[in-house]
């Protein structure tokens, strides 16, 4: 049981854990230790966007297991997952304080960016989180965002999605402070590319956002080693496939990986997808990509 009386937490979505992210839990680690608490954080689940706007195309950045692998590598010793459902999305912003935050989590504080916003119609700002935490007994303190990096990008999932979209992993890169990564358990598929010369890892990505579909230079991470690789994701043309999915070809492997699960960090963008004149050429191809992926990991 955890004594929440002892924790003050860093509240958000944390979609992503980028640089932003970052900040605001470093800050909340320090106010924290200032109040002899330990770091917590307290996030949504499923995100509100996804509540609200249910039709949506995959946005998340991370999945739920690598975003709280994430946090728990910045400092957070506990996280607490609110379900986010009618009942949780009505709360006025002092319900949700009072109700939540101090009654059923039982926190010692609060902390939270300048930009949070909270309660029915999202009523709640960041002064009123000021205000009405003071009036429940909470420590709370609110962060300044991070200041926009040199290239003029918010330091923001929205931001980072944009990239991704782009195919531009660099800017990406800078936005999350690492590279972009999806991780997954490796399925059995056609095995065409075994017959092609180049067998590959294949998944889907479920709730994770479409990157731009093409070829990338990545490295894919299997029991916690690493190893260069190239990544096609897509529909296949030439091929045909009705589903989108990432394949991902190891370079100097060997073994097999049904079943596993690996992690594949996507470093550059190579080229789009194109529909090639038979497997041949499709062939050839890969190996090209395959010769501009290490040129580009080397």
């Amino acid at each position: 049981m955890v004594d929440g009386a002892s924790v003050i937490a860093a509240i958000g979505n944390f979609d992503g854990v980028h640089l932003g992210h970052q900040h605001l839990l470093g800050e909340a680690a320090r106010f924290a230790a200032a109040h002899d608490a330990r770091l917590g954080v307290v996030l949504f689940e499923p995100h509100p966007r996804r509540y609200f706007r249910s039709d949506d195309a995959p946005f998340l950045l991370t999945s739920p297991a690598q975003r709280d692998a994430l946090l728990r590598s910045y400092g957070a010793a506990e996280i607490f997952t609110l379900t986010f459902d009618k009942a949780l999305a009505s709360l006025a912003p002092e319900e949700f304080i009072r109700l939540v935050l101090k009654q059923k989590l039982g926190l010692g504080g609060i902390v939270a960016g300048a930009d949070f916003r909270f309660g029915a119609g999202r009523a709640g700002d960041s002064k009123a989180l000021q205000a009405i935490g003071d009036e429940a007994g909470l420590n709370v303190k609110i962060i300044d965002l991070l200041p926009q990096p040199a290239d003029g990008a918010k330091f923001g999932s929205s931001a980072v999605r944009a990239a991704l979209r782009d195919g531009d992993m660099a800017r990406a890169h800078v936005l999350l402070g690492r590279p972009w990564a999806v991780r997954g358990v490796v399925t059995q598929g056609e095995q065409r590319g075994r017959t092609l010369g180049f067998p590959t890892a294949n998944m889907t990505l479920g709730e994770i956002i479409e990157p731009r579909r093409g070829v990338y230079a990545t490295r894919a991470r299997v029991g916690g080693v690493a190893h260069d690789a190239v990544s096609n994701f897509g529909r296949r043309p030439t091929v045909g496939s009705e589903a989108p999915l990432l394949e991902t070809h190891l370079l100097d492997f060997a073994g097999d990986l049904y079943g596993r699960e690996i992690e594949v960090d996507f470093m550059h963008f190579i080229r789009d997808e194109v529909k090639f004149n038979g497997f041949d050429a499709l062939k050839a191809q890969i190996a090209k990509d395959s010769v501009k992926a290490r040129a580009l990991l080397a």
